[in-house]
């Protein structure tokens, strides 16, 4: 069985923040979640861990980072080596999506919060 633990990159501690919605559903659904953040704090309970620090097991990365912002992660997501990253709503990246491309990471321009709404998540 998959277990499809998502990391969370760009996790708030603000509950009307999408990044800290998605936690909590992914939590409610089962699902592993680590949320990474540059603030420190937690969300439903899980510490938000420093961005970049070493991760294992990671089977998709949820991105909640402008593009602008992103440049600083492609080599630790592609670290990663995970089976898909999802570009949520405004996080679309084809500069970043290329190097996935040739990584042979799948991506996605999608929401996690309706692809687990909709039951499509761990399709």
């Amino acid at each position: 069985m998959v277990a499809y633990k998502t990391l969370v990159l760009g996790a708030s501690t603000n509950p009307e923040r999408y990044s800290y919605q998605v936690v909590h559903r992914l939590v409610a659904a089962q699902i592993p979640v680590v949320p990474m953040g540059v603030k420190k704090g937690s969300i439903g309970g899980i510490p938000i861990v420093p961005p970049l620090t070493p991760q294992i097991d990671i089977h998709t990365v949820s991105l909640y980072l402008a593009p602008a912002r992103q440049q600083a992660y492609f080599d630790f997501v592609i670290q990663l080596q995970p089976k898909r990253v999802l570009f949520n709503p405004g996080t679309e990246n084809s500069v970043f999506a290329q190097k996935l491309n040739k990584e042979g990471i799948a991506w996605e321009n999608a929401c996690n919060l309706v692809l687990l709404s909709t039951n499509q998540y761990q399709a």
